[in-house]
């Protein structure tokens, strides 16, 4: 039997938790708002202020923690096979196929902002890398890390340069068309903004003919965009994991001083990128750069200080009731996600309450904290009656092609 570690379901239950504060806002904004305060046009000091600890502590760092604690629990769902003399590879591959599907049923069904089609796809390379020693996997991590940050600063200085007009003609007529499209995506004042107000205030069936028809291809674009880094989170976790840290083994001092260090490091040059931003006006052009190449290695840092913090929270301060609802939430991460994906677009899309754009961004995190809340009071009383959650029980179903069963037998 491969042993259950509350410690790390527990930090998954935060982690699903946190990738909400920072979905929050593509639930209830359209997109170009996600990244640009201004996308909308001239932004409120609250929103600012908001963006801005979101830039610096949780934008990229709860979705990097989410990654990591994926590439941990891989190792945990092989070794689970392998000990019950199931073929590993089989499982996991048969567990990456379906997930795959529930991603892209998730994209064109529910929300366009799905990371499990990501994870499916990053999952089939993972597989390579699991007999690995924690060493390895960091080392392995590097070259996946300077791939992806490679290409987007490349491409953040060519748009840079033609901005600035310090391309040759030739070079700069070909980046006109990707600069307007940057523009559109996350410049300020986008006509993009309202545009998408309008379709998410209308019917679920123009939705989804949206998803079907212009945004078919995104998920392979997101993909595309975010494959390399993904995948170094991923052999993080997988190190973190097999060095303890992950389980909850370290010394408490240990922890705190890699959650110092690592937030030490990070901040600074993350509000840099934050006040650079500012600096120009939100442009398209450093939005893109500080968020998606410029800010990776010191997400990265700060996501590991955060892994750090929340398991020092886990073990010095936590009561015994709030870890088994955190490690409960946890076991049903991937319930909870896909249903407060459901939730949220019900209250903020036009088929449901219709709230899309009317909300600014601080208020915006009560619908959080009611989700959270909602997460840690259903969890646990749904597991102390089925060992599965619900839709965990339909994709391990599906992964072995056999219904398992999903009531607890008690005695008597």
């Amino acid at each position: 039997m491969t042993t259950r570690y509350e410690s790390l379901d527990a930090i998954r239950g935060v982690a699903v938790m946190g990738i909400l504060a920072m979905n929050i806002v593509a639930f209830a904004l359209p997109f170009p708002a996600y990244g640009n305060p201004a996308a909308g046009g001239p932004p409120t000091g609250s929103d600012v202020a908001t963006w801005f600890f979101n830039f610096v502590f949780v934008d990229s760092k709860m979705r990097g923690l989410f990654s990591m604690l994926f590439g941990a629990s891989t190792l945990l769902v092989i070794d689970s096979a392998a000990t019950a003399g199931r073929s590993a590879a089989g499982a996991h591959y048969s567990r990456m196929f379906w997930l795959a599907i529930f991603g892209l049923a998730h994209f064109y069904l529910i929300w366009f902002g799905d990371i499990l089609f990501l994870y499916a796809i990053c999952g089939l390379i993972l597989f390579l890398f699991r007999n690995l020693s924690a060493r390895a996997l960091l080392l392995w991590a590097i070259p996946f890390f300077l791939v992806g940050i490679g290409l987007h600063t490349i491409l953040w200085a060519m748009m840079a340069m033609a901005q600035a007009g310090a391309l040759p003609p030739d070079a700069a007529a070909a980046m006109q068309e990707a600069l307007r499209q940057m523009n559109a995506d996350m410049g300020p004042s986008t006509p993009v903004y309202a545009e998408e107000k309008a379709l998410y205030l209308g019917s679920y069936a123009s939705i989804v003919a949206h998803r079907t028809g212009e945004m078919a291809g995104d998920p392979l674009f997101f993909l595309g965009l975010f494959l390399w880094e993904t995948i170094g989170l991923m052999l993080i976790g997988m190190a973190l994991f097999k060095s303890h840290m992950l389980t909850g083994e370290w010394e408490a001092a240990r922890y705190r001083k890699w959650a110092i260090a690592c937030f030490l490091v990070a901040a600074a040059p993350l509000v840099g990128l934050a006040l650079y931003q500012m600096r120009t006006g939100y442009d398209a052009v450093s939005v893109f750069g500080a968020t998606i190449a410029l800010s990776v290695p010191f997400d990265t840092l700060m996501t590991i200080g955060w892994a750090a913090l929340i398991m020092l929270l886990i073990r010095t301060a936590a009561s015994n009731a709030v870890r088994a609802r955190l490690a409960a939430a946890g076991r049903m991460a991937f319930t909870n996600y896909l249903v407060t994906s459901v939730v949220m677009t019900t209250i903020f899309y036009g088929y449901g309450l219709g709230l899309f754009g009317s909300i600014g961004r601080l208020p915006l995190y009560l619908f959080c904290f009611g989700m959270w809340a909602a997460m840690l009071l259903w969890s646990k009383p749904w597991l102390d009656r089925h060992q599965y959650g619900p839709l965990e029980w339909l994709w391990r179903s599906l992964s072995r092609w056999q219904v398992q069963p999903m009531r607890k037998r008690f005695p008597g």
